[in-house]
């Protein structure tokens, strides 16, 4: 049982039914149990043992009923900030009202949070990724800190594939077109499925659209288009200013943040290979609620049975998961 006692009370509701029930002189129990005979009378003369609440019977407030009546009116059907009905309140109903005296009136009455009294808006629902078949890959390139041994900075090149959600990661000393063709080159040697389309950004390590022509369409003479043509993969981009449009290699980046924030790393090779540890954690260990609680490589084997064109076959998907873990171990 919980007895809520006032925070400089002397005695217990135990101790008081004692006193009350009594026949003993007040100043005898007044000594007996610490307290002033005035306490002892007033035990004596209440029918309950609980603390009364100590709030005064009647508010000091400025507005009078009726008043306060058509301030919280006005709070509930206009809606109005509390500086706004401060404002009406001394121009149309009493000039002496405070800031805080209207703010306490407004809580009394159950209106002080006025986001709580807006309707609230639906949600937009979340939108899902289409359903490709694996072979279209989200391609992106994130900042990395400097490490102490290196002069600047570097760069993480990711990619991700859609269907299975495999990921392929590599360090470039910088961002520009070549790194951009060399990460592509890397990605396609080692990606256990064929490239079919691959969607990154505008950046000027993917295309001209934006900077080296001026206009708004790829001319096709990138580097990194020409390689793409090469391989045979469709190069798309992401509209202006879109990030969410390639919102999946996103959200990857942010597990990157996660583990460079949660790690301490002494040089830049060891940076490196954290982040490879963790793609191969990633790719073989684990399960992804977008994939029914499947890794990516499980994911990729179920793609192979379903349509075995597209990808490799089983003892190959079994070569490169063991040359993985041995180069990334």
């Amino acid at each position: 049982m919980m007895i809520a006692l006032h925070k400089q009370a002397r005695t217990t509701p135990a101790v008081r039914a004692e006193i009350a029930a009594s026949a003993e002189s007040a100043h005898t129990l007044a000594c007996r149990y610490g307290v002033t005979e005035a306490t002892v009378y007033k035990w004596k003369s209440r029918e309950t043992v609980q603390d009364r609440p100590h709030t005064a019977h009647r508010l000091q407030t400025t507005l009078t009923p009726a008043q306060e009546m058509i301030v919280v009116h006005l709070r509930k059907t206009l809606l109005l900030p509390l500086d706004d009905l401060l404002a009406v309140t001394r121009e149309f109903l009493c000039k002496a009202v405070s800031r805080s005296g209207l703010d306490r009136c407004l809580r009394r009455h159950g209106v002080g949070n006025l986001h709580a009294l807006k309707p609230a808006t639906p949600r937009e629902p979340h939108k899902t990724f289409k359903s490709y078949e694996p072979g279209y890959l989200h391609m992106d390139v994130k900042y990395l800190p400097q490490m102490a041994d290196q002069t600047s900075r570097s760069y993480l090149f990711v990619a991700v594939d859609r269907a299975t959600r495999w990921v392929f990661i590599a360090v470039k000393k910088d961002k520009t077109a070549a790194s951009a063709r060399s990460f592509l080159k890397a990605l396609h040697k080692a990606c256990p499925l064929k490239i079919v389309k691959l969607l990154t950004d505008n950046g000027k390590e993917f295309t001209d659209r934006l900077f080296a022509s001026r206009e708004r369409q790829p001319t096709g003479n990138h580097e990194f288009d020409q390689m793409c043509q090469e391989l045979g993969i469709e190069h798309r981009l992401t509209k202006p200013r879109t990030p969410k449009t390639n919102g999946m290699v996103e959200r990857f980046n942010g597990r990157i943040s996660d583990v460079l924030k949660t790690n301490h790393f002494n040089s830049a090779e060891d940076l490196e290979q954290t982040l490879l540890r963790y793609v191969a954690l990633y790719n073989h260990q684990l399960p992804q609620s977008a994939l029914k609680s499947k890794t990516p490589l499980q994911a990729m084997k179920d793609w192979h049975h379903s349509i075995p064109t597209r990808t490799c076959s089983t003892s190959d998907l079994t070569i490169v998961r063991d040359v993985t873990i041995n180069n990334f171990y």
